[in-house]
């Protein structure tokens, strides 16, 4: 660790709690927020000895995964579960068209997949739907159990998971979730165009009970990566029929006010943006779930661990930076595990073309050199960050392939780390040159090169971890100025960011990849969360041979994946910063409670409290 850097930080974080101090009355030392897919947590750091970095991130780091009290659940228990934000949830409460991590938070407690997941996510049996598979690995039937009902009554079935295939691929659909898995059912493409009304690869049972999807090509991912949310076309409207448009659909109140599922608790209250209320569904296809009723609500990052401490609420994820804090709390547990995400340095590199629903490369991108975003990598101290910010709970990332999955991340390729004289030897190899004496390069064509940076609100740190990556930038000849002059709350910050707004040249985002290795949904051609808009025929080759027949081969779909992350970590549209450990803070009257893939007690069904 750099001392420069060190001290960088901390008189950027001493200034900052000051100004705070200053508007609130009083030094908020423990404020912080962990907005679900941005990254950004906070803490002030303490002044700490340097040492070299240990062989592995995680050592000395043991949580445990489940929490210790093995006491029966109460008959009526009731519990609150806090959404560890300062940006409220957009609502949009629907597995087709939500965007937020937020939206996602609220939709997983009343609504579910009809496939149930093994350690290793992949789906099984044991869930609200069964499945074959053909000898071919092409066709899949999937039959929805008796029992499972809508929480109006009605009985989900088979045209239900249609209607959500039907969704996603028509031709008005302006979601981001036209991915791989969708567009690979037979017929899907011409359906997407408008060709056609019908998706000839799928077919439904006489008896509305069973569902046979039927692929043009076999993919390994149809384990991992199958899409299994049905939608309740009674409830919200039929746009097949005309009954709704599209657009009425998004915004209609049966998705953001009145929301259904089949989920262990049905929607009683929402309060837009701060809360939900939860009762229990007596008709639960798995049986009475354990709590009588259960509270989402929104809590600052600044109040959380108080609000744990005083036990108003049961279970939070804890922003990594206040973990020293949360540690000293009597009556709550930690619970770890390392994340399914990474944050990132996004390169804008050219637009979404909504016409034809793909990304098109600007070769003329004000990033377009690739030697330039090589140099940015190099210039960044991840492990600055990690270690004083983050308490060692992130560490510096490498490839776009997180460790979580262990059979395709690839620890041995070269990534760029800190290197600041190899930052400036790579620019210097590009022509960007400080040509004027200003201590900024000018570009290789001796122009004026400043670069916008746009990035999230989110904590007291959010904004020194900013201008830490800009002061890293600036150590090596870049200008780099916040767009606006500000950060931008999250909601915002996107919005401007799937627009391809001409003014941001940069951004700082994370991913939350989900449980598929497939990497397409992010960094595919046609793939609408491919925010830096990023294509090449080799990045096309690799990701469709990921998902081939081939690819059922693990020797051969390892081989393509460390292709695949080679080519990123040279190209660089995005530089991964660091991977994150997520920490959870519960009380200890919760029973059955696990963060484990695959556990039993990871199921929303089986929560409880003891008192």
């Amino acid at each position: 660790m750099a001392k420069k850097q060190f001290m960088l930080l901390a008189s950027l974080l001493l200034v900052l709690s000051v100004f705070l101090a200053a508007c609130t009355g009083k030094e908020k030392e423990d404020a912080g927020e962990k907005p679900a897919e941005t990254g950004k947590e906070t803490e002030k750091p303490e002044e700490k000895k340097e040492e070299e970095p240990a062989e592995d991130p995680s050592a000395g780091l043991d949580f445990p995964f489940e929490v210790t009290n093995k006491g029966e659940p109460v008959a009526d228990g009731e519990m609150t579960i806090a959404m560890v934000t300062d940006t409220p949830f957009e609502g949009t409460l629907s597995r087709v068209f939500y965007s937020g991590t937020y939206d996602a938070e609220v939709i997983s407690k009343f609504d579910e997949n009809l496939f149930a997941t093994d350690g290793d996510y992949l789906i099984t049996n044991d869930g609200a739907a069964t499945f074959e598979i053909s000898d071919d690995n092409k066709t899949i039937d999937i039959t929805i159990r008796d029992g499972v009902k809508w929480h109006d009554g009605e009985p989900v079935k088979a045209s239900d998971l249609l209607y959500s295939y039907q969704l996603l691929g028509h031709p008005d659909y302006t979601g981001t979730r036209y991915t791989f898995m969708i567009s690979n059912v037979e017929g899907m493409p011409a359906y997407h165009n408008g060709e056609t009304t019908e998706i000839s690869g799928i077919k439904i049972s006489d008896d509305d009970k069973t569902i046979s999807i039927t692929y043009t090509e076999a993919t390994p991912s149809l384990m991992s990566g199958i899409w299994g949310y049905a939608t309740p076309r009674h409830h919200v409207g039929d746009i097949m029929t005309g009954e709704v448009t599209m657009e009425e659909l998004v915004s209609s109140d049966k998705i953001r006010a009145n929301p259904i599922g089949f989920g262990p608790y049905k929607v009683a209250k929402i309060v837009p943006g701060e809360s939900v209320l939860y009762e229990r569904n007596d008709d639960y296809w798995r049986g009475q779930p354990a709590l009588k009723s259960l509270v989402l609500k929104t809590v600052s990052s600044a109040s959380i661990l108080e609000v744990l401490k005083k036990g108003e609420v049961d279970i939070a994820s804890i922003p990594t930076d206040q973990y020293l804090n949360a540690k000293e709390i009597d009556n709550i547990e930690l619970l770890a595990d390392i994340d399914y995400a990474y944050t990132y340095i996004g390169f804008k590199l050219g637009k979404w073309d909504a016409e034809k629903k793909t990304n098109v490369t600007d070769p003329n991108a004000k990033m377009a050199n690739k030697l330039v975003r090589q140099a940015m990598w190099y210039a960044m101290d991840n492990e600055t960050i990690g270690k004083e910010l983050y308490n060692g709970l992130r560490f510096p990332a490498s490839t776009l392939i997180i460790p979580v999955f262990a059979s395709f991340h690839d620890p041995s390729i070269e990534t760029p780390s800190y290197d600041p004289e190899k930052a400036k030897a790579l620019l210097d190899e590009a022509g960007y040159k400080d040509v004027d004496g200003d201590g900024f390069r000018e570009n290789d064509k001796g122009e004026e090169f400043v670069l916008n940076f746009a990035s999230m609100s989110g904590g007291e740190i959010a904004l020194p971890i900013a201008q830490f990556y800009i002061q890293n930038w600036e150590d090596v000849g870049i200008k780099v100025q916040l767009l606006d002059g500000r950060l931008h709350e999250f909601n915002s910050f996107y919005d401007m960011v799937e627009a391809d707004d001409p003014k941001i040249d940069i951004y700082q985002g994370a991913w939350g990849t989900g449980s598929d290795p497939d990497p397409s949904g992010l960094y595919g051609r046609d793939a609408a969360f491919n925010y830096t808009r990023y294509t090449s025929e080799k990045n096309d080759e690799l990701l469709a041979a990921g998902t081939s027949e081939k690819a059922f081969d693990a020797d051969y779909r390892k081989d393509i994946y460390k292709q695949w992350q080679e080519l990123m970590v040279d190209e660089v549209p995005v530089a991964p910063t660091v991977y994150r450990y997520y920490l959870h803070g519960v009380n200890k009257r919760v029973v059955n409670y696990s963060i484990a893939p695959g556990s039993e007690n990871a199921r929303v069904w089986k929560w409880g409290v003891s008192e």
